[in-house]
């Protein structure tokens, strides 16, 4: 019991302040139009900041895992392929059911799992972390986003490029890769600088979390047309039950078969997957023209329950 409240006390403030920011944007104490502002602070300055001093800070060896990197790899690519095939339908086409299979097989590592799992496991389960956004952002969004097209004129893989160029914009995977830099050469930034670099890191992980909530308001509010349940509460359980369980069975199996990948590894892998489905998928989807009130619907469902899943696979792992 002591150990259970022990995990709730740090998982409960950051589903709160998700709570609170979709609170403040329902009740209209935060205006719509200042969203995509909190957005843009979290995306361009504070989680690259926290990204690069983690980097910096890791061991370079963690950052350049081959095991995590290929073993999560594939359960994403599983996750996509399972999402893709109980989906698609005549009324669900390529665009609506790619989108799907990205918020099944896409946890909200950035904005919710870096600060997560370093609150929970230490500053050592960053490194893995930071593998496997390089995962999702570059290569399980680049596919996704290419599968989504393959009904449209321009077809896959003027899709793919479009998205490997949106990865490439994005200041996430540079802040990850300049940091891994700083530390495979063993440097640090001069002192003022990197004090500012802190305090920018130090202001992710609530902004990043209050945003996420305000983001699901919104996306919430401006989807009011009526769905079926059918439509998106499986792919949320396939995100919150099957992809950990699956990272879960492929990483024991591949340690068994001699694959390096080391417990410590898998057990932050595992609570990776058991995130909730990315948020910023949703400004994917509507980007795309996918239907984003399905998107929107999965991505709340994952984050109001992921509460309880979550929290039962760090008491049971942990």
């Amino acid at each position: 019991m002591r150990a259970v409240l022990h995990i709730l006390t740090i998982t409960f403030p950051f589903f709160a302040l998700v709570l609170a920011g979709y609170v403040a944007a329902r009740r209209q104490w935060l205006p719509i139009a200042a969203i995509p502002g909190l957005n843009g602070f979290v995306l361009f300055f504070a989680l690259p900041a926290m990204l690069f001093r983690f980097g910096s800070t890791t061991p370079i060896a963690q950052l350049l895992d081959a095991a995590v990197f290929g073993v999560y790899l594939l359960c994403a690519l599983v996750m996509v392929g399972i999402a893709l095939l109980t989906t698609l339908s005549a009324r669900i086409r390529w665009n609506d059911a790619a989108l799907g299979a990205l918020v099944a097989a896409f946890p909200n590592t950035g904005f919710m799992g870096v600060p997560l799992l370093a609150a929970l496991l230490g500053p050592q389960a960053v490194g893995t972390v930071i593998v496997l956004i390089v995962v999702d952002m570059v290569i399980t969004s680049s596919l996704c986003v290419g599968l989504s097209r393959l009904d449209s004129p321009g077809g896959a893989l003027a899709a793919g490029r479009n998205a490997l160029k949106g990865a490439a914009s994005n200041p996430m995977p540079w802040a990850i890769l300049l940091g891994a830099l700083f530390s495979a050469l063993d440097v640090r930034l001069p002192g003022m600088v990197e004090k500012t670099v802190w305090l920018l890191a130090d202001a992710a992980s609530p902004v990043a979390l209050f945003t996420i909530g305000a983001v699901l308001a919104r996306s919430q509010m401006q989807a009011s047309h009526p769905m079926p349940l059918s439509d998106y509460v499986p792919v949320a359980a396939m995100k919150l039950l099957l992809h950990p369980v699956l990272v879960l069975l492929v990483g024991t199996a591949a340690m068994h078969l001699g694959v390096p990948l080391q417990h410590e590894a898998l057990v932050v892998m595992v609570l990776i997957a058991a995130l909730p489905s990315a948020s910023n998928v949703s400004l994917l989807a509507e980007r795309l023209g996918a239907d984003n009130g399905r998107i929107a619907r999965i991505i709340l469902v994952t984050t109001a329950l992921a509460f309880f899943t979550f929290s039962a696979a760090v008491a049971w792992l942990t």
